[in-house]
């Protein structure tokens, strides 16, 4: 998978790339939008420990489907007020952290879920390896 950055445009102001692209030989992984809601039915109060459960979740799916974070090639998170976008973007940037080859990812403040007490959305998508 490759990075898209054209020169031509402004670099991503954040730990994402513009575009991935993903070559032949590669299946998909798409995972549901996952809310901060851990195992045990707690729910953080704030947006970062929101989003770290929900990245935790993808994890775990990412690797039922034989995948881990560095084959992510897009991030879609959602958050519900534009004061959570860097508790959000804090928990994205660890969960990235080791990964060299970043993802697209786009952020959306939305007006709400389907609890009131959740504040971050995050799905991904990823592409593997065949035989992998």
């Amino acid at each position: 998978m490759e990075m898209l950055e054209p020169k031509e445009i402004a670099p991503p102001f954040a730990r994402y790339a513009h575009g991935v692209s993903v070559p032949e030989g590669h299946r998909l992984i798409f995972t549901s939008g996952q809310l901060g809601l851990a195992a045990d039915g707690s729910i953080p109060d704030d947006e970062g420990g929101q989003a770290d459960i929900c990245f935790a979740n993808i994890d775990a799916i990412l690797a039922a489907g034989g995948a881990n974070r560095a084959d992510v090639v897009r991030i879609n998170a959602f958050v519900t007020d534009r004061t959570y976008m860097a508790g959000y973007m804090a928990a994205r940037d660890r969960w990235l952290a080791d990964v060299a080859r970043l993802p697209a990812s786009t952020l959306v403040i939305v007006a709400g879920f389907t609890r009131p007490e959740f504040k971050v959305e995050i799905e991904v998508i990823a592409a593997v390896p065949a035989g992998r």
